[in-house]
């Protein structure tokens, strides 16, 4: 969505980060080493940033013509395209494998398996290293039910870098599909040698177990899961509480889901759980092959590489769970969440569409949907659905809270402000958890002129968490810009510098509240470190030209006023800034604020 661009009373970064709508923390633990940092052998697909083009790439008939035209579509976020100018160039240079190598990365990261495999196939009759054409031509065996084939061709690989943790997990499943669960567990437990892959190792030996009847030792693994860093995650709990529902356990499912509650207050997500638990309802196991079960450890792997940044072999190892198991809702909030972070948000929203309404997560993605939609300059659709999904769950904020987020996020303040108000009236208990409502909304009071309600709203914020750094920062400066409460006001600020020393617009907050208070010379240290940090705001450039220019630096005040010009700022900042460039600050009114306050 867009951000609001900070001005003077803009001070802070106002979007974004306030509502999360699902915060995937699957399994912290599971799969956390550099080994699978180390493995990532998909480039930079994706990752670098686009760069200005006016005029289509014009390609001609040439292999590297193709190659760049292919390389740049990917840059640009364009694969259909990037795919048809590798391909191009593929048939211009059919045995290049370092080629078919990248063509065959993003055939698998679009979820084009067919074309996939087929590239796949070709690097491994040319003997060309690459773990995840391995793990392609496995998972196609797997879900054609080959399970000897996939174990013939799991033995023959290296157990090193990423294979360390999917060779012994789909080695084990493709000995279960063919009955030989002794071989499998034996196969599975160098997982719980690697201290990265203990819980990992838990989970699918519980799974084991619990697939072909042993429900006593299931259960023995199960809870040593529980008891790991990752027992209390969104995945383990869903699996676990599952599992202890279906098995007559109903007390210790509802603790499960408890601590998840409590953990993550604002959740809805096991609301229908709850219920079911009130009814005496059993859930079905969402685990009952080996196929699932191989496609669930993938899942595992895919969610610890997003962890680590590693979020194109991430993507990759989660199409391929997802060919396993195409009815895999939290697979495809995964893979709709790697193509949101890249800014893809058409393909996010074709991913989250195919889940079922019936699905928990069916809620969470259409709240994601909505926010793309925003993203795509589709505002006014966004906001129909919100009001739409508001209007058939009249009990619930959520919507409401997000349609406030995307009009502040456009500046309607005014319309913020209502959406607000009304998810507040839905909330019949208001907690400490919804701080960043008060806060949202009192952003858009005061972006909407109606300062004592906003004010009301901040104090509210802080009262729920008073360190608050983004609250301490913006109603701080809210008021030295008002000439109110000085000192607390400074002292505000200074706590939340204090608390984000990195972040630029906090940084930038202070240097201008010692400038406001006339303190010129104490105000340019922080105005250069904010400029350190957020060199092509700007806004803190501009501040820090002003206050160049009050302590007598005019050259480097007319340098920073210059570079104002080359960065993206509002018509209103660049009208300033040229009027500042011919005739300096201008004193015409003398009304800056005194104060003694250091």
């Amino acid at each position: 969505m867009k951000s609001l661009k900070p001005t003077f009373l803009k001070r802070r970064p106002t979007h974004g980060w306030l509502f999360p709508v699902l915060i995937l923390v699957m399994m912290p633990a599971a799969c956390a080493s550099s080994d699978l940092e180390q493995s990532n052998e998909l480039g930079s697909i994706g990752k670098e940033r686009p760069i200005a083009v006016t005029k289509p790439l014009q390609t001609g008939t040439s292999l590297s013509g193709h190659y760049i035209a292919g390389r740049h579509a990917q840059v640009q976020r364009k694969m259909k395209e990037a795919a048809e100018y590798l391909e191009k160039a593929l048939a211009l240079d059919p045995k290049n494998t370092r080629l078919i190598r990248r063509t065959f990365i993003l055939m698998v990261a679009e979820g084009r398996m067919k074309r996939a495999f087929e590239l796949a196939k070709k690097l491994t009759d040319a003997k060309h290293p690459a773990p995840i054409a391995d793990l392609a031509l496995i998972s196609r065996d797997l879900k054609a039910k080959k399970f000897a084939a996939a174990s013939k061709h799991l033995k023959s690989l290296s157990p090193k870098g990423l294979n360390a943790f999917v060779v012994p997990l789909l080695h084990a499943w493709a000995l279960v599909g063919q009955e030989k669960i002794g071989e499998a567990l034996a196969a599975l437990k160098p997982l719980s040698k690697n201290k990265g892959a203990i819980t990992l190792y838990d989970l699918h030996a519980g799974l084991i177990h619990e697939l072909t009847g042993n429900h006593a030792t299931a259960e023995t693994f199960y809870n040593k899961v529980l008891k790991s860093p990752s027992g209390s995650s969104l995945r383990m709990t869903q699996l676990l509480g599952s599992y202890f529902e279906r098995n007559g356990q109903p007390e210790t499912a509802t603790k499960i889901y408890t601590t998840y509650k409590k953990q993550n207050p604002g959740s809805r997500l096991f609301d229908d759980h709850f219920a079911r638990l009130k009814n005496g309802g059993k859930p079905k196991s969402e685990i009952t092959t080996a196929l699932d079960a191989a496609a669930e450890g993938l899942f595992g792997i895919a969610s610890s590489l997003r962890q680590q940044n590693a979020e194109e072999t991430a993507l990759v190892v989660a199409q391929l769970g997802l060919y396993l198991k195409p009815q895999f809702p939290i697979m495809r909030i995964l893979i709709g969440g790697i193509f949101d972070s890249d800014e893809r948000y058409d393909h996010a929203n074709a991913v989250y569409k195919k889940i079922s309404p019936k699905s928990s997560f069916s809620w969470p993605a259409t709240l994601r949907i909505a926010s793309n939609l925003d993203r795509l300059d589709r505002t006014d659709d966004a906001v129909k659905m919100l009001n739409d999904l508001a209007k058939k769950h009249p009990e619930n904020a959520d919507p409401l809270v997000d349609l406030g987020d995307i009009l502040r996020s456009r500046e309607r303040f005014a319309e913020a402000v209502k959406a607000y108000d009304r998810a507040l009236s839905r909330i019949k208990n208001v907690t400490k958890q919804h701080w960043s409502i008060f806060y949202a909304r009192g952003i858009s009071l005061e972006q909407s002129n109606q300062w004592p309600r906003a004010e009301a709203d901040f104090l509210k914020a802080l009262e729920f968490e008073p360190d608050q750094p983004y609250v301490l920062n913006y109603l701080g400066y809210s008021w030295i810009d008002r000439g109110q409460h000085l000192s607390k006001a400074q002292g505000m600020i200074k706590k939340a510098v204090k608390l984000r020393p990195n972040d630029g617009y906090i940084v930038d907050s202070l240097g201008w509240a010692y400038y406001k208070l006339g303190n010129y010379k104490d105000a340019v240290p922080h105005l250069e470190r904010a400029v350190e940090i957020r060199p092509h705001d700007p806004i803190i450039n501009d501040h820090l030209g002003d206050a160049y220019w009050r302590v007598g630096r005019l050259t480097e005040a007319h340098f920073q006023w210059k570079r104002v010009l080359v960065l993206k700022a509002e018509k209103e900042l660049l009208a300033k800034v040229k009027k500042k460039l011919k005739s300096g600050l201008v004193e015409a009114a003398k009304a800056k604020i005194k104060s003694s306050t250091p």
